[in-house]
């Protein structure tokens, strides 16, 4: 069996590689990047292969004789659509005929009103369209999105954030660690809808005062009030506008989720906040 992992030099894709090569043997595990070098030096083990989402033939070719690939989703932004690349990479599996495929998604992405749901939502749809057995991994909130909050409560200062609701956080080695744990199994779902546990920014930041020991204010303040105190840290408007609709998605609902996928992919439960929360910040 011959396993791919596609964005493999990642920091998602460097964890899932991780746990797959100790799943199944480096031996059987490619891996697909767009820079060798940079990959050659992460996995001195593992074969290589080069991958552009960009470039359909090239991960045509990347996928030649493997069984079975984990998709990590890329990010919005690039020179080619985000929604056109993915499809360049469905295509290719098909072409490859590959026989399965996990792809990294978002929650409840067939029917989240959050924007961030609808490239998704049509690569989950091409996937399906192309008879593809799959599994979709419709992975919720990393804790290191956070940094900034995590950062200002580490220092003794002020935590602000503006979001109503909540969401699932976990960290993004632990998304990545499922992922690879499904791509091996003989009987997997087809949606995993992975979450922490829901919480608030107020619980993440008793958790916080947990880690840290530091008992600084934990304040919410209007959308406006976020971004102005962003821009007091040097950032121009429009980057601390940017910024600041990250917390968008808690906001409107999108990751407000209540399930216990993650802990029964994982095999244990997800740390703790605070012991998340430790972990990133002794990184």
């Amino acid at each position: 069996m011959q396993y791919a992992i596609t964005a493999a030099t990642g920091k998602f894709g460097q964890s899932a590689v991780n746990t797959l090569n100790n799943l199944v043997g480096a031996e059987n595990v490619i891996v697909i990047a767009r820079n060798q070098e940079k990959a050659a030096q992460l996995f001195p083990n593992n074969q290589f292969r080069v991958g552009d989402y960009d470039d359909r033939a090239s991960m045509t070719a990347a996928f030649e004789g493997v069984d079975r690939v984990l998709f990590v989703s890329s990010q919005p932004g690039g020179s080619v659509a985000r929604a056109t690349a993915h499809q360049n990479v469905v295509a290719a599996l098909q072409t490859a005929h590959v026989d399965f495929v996990a792809y990294t998604s978002f929650p409840k992405a067939q029917t989240s009103i959050s924007a961030l749901a609808s490239d998704h939502r049509d690569t989950e749809n091409a996937i399906t369209a192309a008879h593809i057995a799959h599994s979709f991994l419709r992975n919720n909130w990393y804790l290191e999105n956070e940094m900034g909050f995590l950062q200002s409560g580490a220092h003794n200062q002020e935590t602000l954030y503006w979001a109503n609701n909540t969401a699932g956080w976990a960290l993004e080695r632990e998304y990545a660690e499922v992922a690879a744990k499904i791509l091996v199994l003989s009987d997997p779902k087809e949606i995993y809808e992975l979450a922490g546990a829901p919480r608030s920014y107020a619980d993440l930041g008793a958790a916080l005062q947990q880690a840290t020991d530091n008992q600084f204010t934990v304040t919410q303040v209007n959308q406006t009030a976020y971004t102005q105190s962003l821009e007091a840290t040097g950032l121009n408007h429009d980057t601390a506008a940017l910024f600041a609709s990250f917390q968008a998605p808690i906001n409107d609902g999108a990751l407000a989720e209540n399930t216990t996928d993650l802990t029964h992919a994982l095999g244990h439960e997800p740390l703790t906040a605070s012991a998340a929360i430790k972990e990133i910040l002794t990184r």
